[in-house]
């Protein structure tokens, strides 16, 4: 008696009686029950077909189980066929839906999605704190450096407004007679033809360092006359552009005025008419406080614009002032440092960072398509088999959301490596340090957040995400009936308390306000800034306030703190319970194999021999196919036991 497969020594063999005549060896194979996938019991001779008559039988018993046998032998290979598929995808979705740790202990798979994502984390994350710390340099000198332009170039600039306050401590710095106009320039031309004055380091753009171009652009409306005594005007909306170009040798010999500069090139500005003015100059200067063992120092030009406004015609033209920087490659003439070791250091950090980002997509990338194969796959199964389509739930098991946000952090952390290279070997401006924060920082944000993945595999750990998965579309349909009841309140109080309330001017401003009267900020401080001009709006904002913050914070916000409860209830219900499972679910989990049980690992080996189904079913039926000659008493019975294990394959031969 011979097995032809390892997989087959755990069925049960029964020998039958021996006759001396023929030496006729009856065997039963017993049932073997493994998963849903069994070998039905064949009952067959070694020296004679079962199809013998009953005269040729030497016992009448033996001749009965043999007729029994032939009426069943027919049906066993089809229904043994659909078993073992059943089996065998149930394993494959089974080991599917492992975990690393499981999928280790099932086939010895090694998790290298889970050592790329914790490389990759501890990258990031190096990479974020270098650069964060490089951007708030950044932003804090160019910041320091407005301030400072500001005292040297705007005219009544005080120190009161150099902190943004909420309520603004003072008024907006403005003008309002046409000589302050003609004065604020004169000022900021006189403070930039003294540079040499200011503390800070200042250079002009010219390579000899001598005074720089400046620019005065005036937009106005082609037509703009007002006839108030007549209530009349004459108005073209079309807007004009007219710049001239300030000599300061003129200016500063002659001691001429903006105001006869003007005149003289035959300019001559209409208020009723002016939409804005822009005065443009260039600084350079070099910021010494960024050089550091790993850094070197960092050169910039500054392009102010001092901005007058006067798009509202209300009188008040408002005066402000902007500078774009702009790091430019420094000479570095007397500065020795080793920082070009440093900065080939931070270019591999970001190599390697885009090295496995680029990895961890691809990887990500091919277990969804995987999956989606697998889907397909388990589609055609059920329809083929149960003759039923897998339910929409179990077709959304196949879609890892978690791979898909890797994936968007990949994509992000890649472009904003990219920019941030680009940036450091200063290829780019101000504007691409904030559009690179926003990539390198909502890319590190979703890497720890796939890190929840993970702790997922653990009950402690789930509890959470699980009751976010529940209550999601609750609280969705729940925050669609509370958004139209706060837009409502939103565009009320924009348009009855804008004109009268600081926190209303705006939809913006209103919607801020009321979202921090959720949360209980400022309440009185709402209250007591309602201006009192109006005693109908000022009662109005009384009923509108209290019963907005009563629906809110009374009812709103506890039906949302019971719907998030209610999820948290239903989960721990199904941890003692049990968790409702879907068709998909339900298929898989007739598998009660463990993952260290092994079974995983042969399927290993049937994936690697890739048998199809004719061969499948040629093994089920290798009985049927027994070879017919001499077969000999005793000295032969090695060669007849290796010729049957030749044919019969992995089948039980005996």
């Amino acid at each position: 008696m011979e097995f032809g497969d390892n997989n087959m020594a755990n069925y049960g063999i029964v020998d039958g009686d021996s006759g001396d005549g023929n030496n006729r060896n009856n065997v039963v194979v017993g049932d073997h029950v493994r998963g849903s996938n069994s070998l039905r019991s064949n009952t067959w001779s070694q020296g004679f077909d079962i199809t013998d008559e009953h005269d040729n039988c030497p016992l009448a018993n033996n001749c009965g189980e043999i007729a029994s046998a032939r009426a069943t032998i027919s049906d066993q290979p089809q229904y043994d066929a659909t078993a073992y598929a059943e089996d065998k995808m149930r394993r494959k979705l089974r080991f599917f839906f492992m975990n690393p740790i499981e999928k280790w202990q099932a086939r010895r798979r090694f998790p290298y999605k889970f050592v790329v994502q914790v490389i990759k984390i501890i990258l990031v994350t190096i990479q974020l704190c270098l650069f964060a710390h490089s951007n708030y340099m950044h932003v804090n000198y160019t910041w320091d450096n407005r301030i400072a332009f500001s005292h040297l170039f705007l005219k009544g600039w005080d120190a009161t407004q150099e902190v943004p306050a909420y309520p603004p401590a003072t008024g907006p710095l403005a003008l309002y007679k046409q000589d302050d106009f003609y004065s604020t320039i004169d000022y900021a031309l006189k403070g930039y033809y003294n540079l040499s004055d200011a503390i800070g380091p200042y250079s002009y753009t010219n390579d000899d360092n001598s005074i720089g171009r400046v620019d005065l652009c005036l937009y106005h409306y082609k037509e703009g006359t007002i006839f108030g005594f007549n209530q009349s005007y004459v108005f073209n909306s079309e807007i004009e552009k007219t710049c001239i170009k300030i000599n300061h040798t003129m200016m500063m010999l002659t001691n001429v005025k903006t105001k006869n500069l003007l005149i003289n090139k035959n300019i001559t500005i209409n208020f009723s008419a002016l939409v804005k003015a822009h005065l443009k100059f260039s600084i350079k200067t070099v910021n010494l406080k960024a050089a550091g063992p790993m850094t070197p120092p960092d050169c910039y030009e500054f392009d102010i614009v001092i901005i007058m406004d006067n798009s509202d015609f209300d009188g008040q033209m408002l005066l402000s002032l902007e500078a774009e920087p702009k790091r430019l490659q420094c000479n570095d003439t007397t500065y020795i440092t080793d920082n070009q070791i440093f900065s080939a250091l931070r270019t591999i950090l970001n190599i390697f960072v885009i090295i496995i980002c680029g990895i961890s997509l691809v990887l990500c990338s091919r277990a969804i398509i995987n999956a989606q194969k697998l889907k397909i796959e388990t589609i055609k199964f059920f329809k083929k088999t149960y003759n039923k389509n897998l339910s929409f739930d179990g077709r959304l098991e196949f879609l890892n959301m978690w791979y898909i946000t890797i994936i968007i952090n990949d994509i992000f952390i890649i472009i904003g490596s990219a920019m941030k290279e680009q940036i450091e070997k200063k290829y780019f401006e101000s504007d691409h340090w904030n559009l690179c924060s926003i990539f390198l920082g909502t890319g590190n944000l979703l890497v720890w957040f796939g890190v929840l993945r993970y702790l997922g595999f653990f009950k402690t750990y789930n509890v959470v995400i699980l009751t976010l998965k529940k209550a999601a579309p609750k609280v969705v349909r729940f925050l669609m009936c509370a958004i139209l009841i706060y837009a409502g309140f939103t565009f009320c109080g924009w348009l009855i308390l804008g004109p009268y309330h600081i926190k209303f001017r705006s939809l913006a401003t209103t919607s801020e306000c009321l979202f921090a009267l959720i949360n209980g900020d400022e309440l009185f401080a709402t209250f007591s800034i309602t201006s009192f001009k109006s005693p109908l709006l000022w009662w109005y904002s009384r009923i509108y306030l209290y019963s907005f913050i009563s629906l809110y914070i009374y009812v709103v916000l506890s039906l949302f703190v019971s719907v998030i409860m209610d999820a948290y209830d239903t989960i721990k219900v199904y941890y003692r319970d049990g968790f409702p499972k879907n068709d998909l679910q339900t298929f898989i989990s007739l598998c009660t194999d463990e993952a260290s049980s092994g079974v995983f690992r042969q399927d290993t080996q049937t994936i690697k021999n890739s048998p199809n189904f004719s061969e499948l079913l040629n093994k089920l039926c290798c009985c049927r196919k027994r070879p017919y000659g001499s077969f000999s008493q005793s000295s032969d019975s090695s060669s007849t036991a290796s010729k049957s294990d030749e044919i019969c394959g992995s089948a039980i031969c005996i």
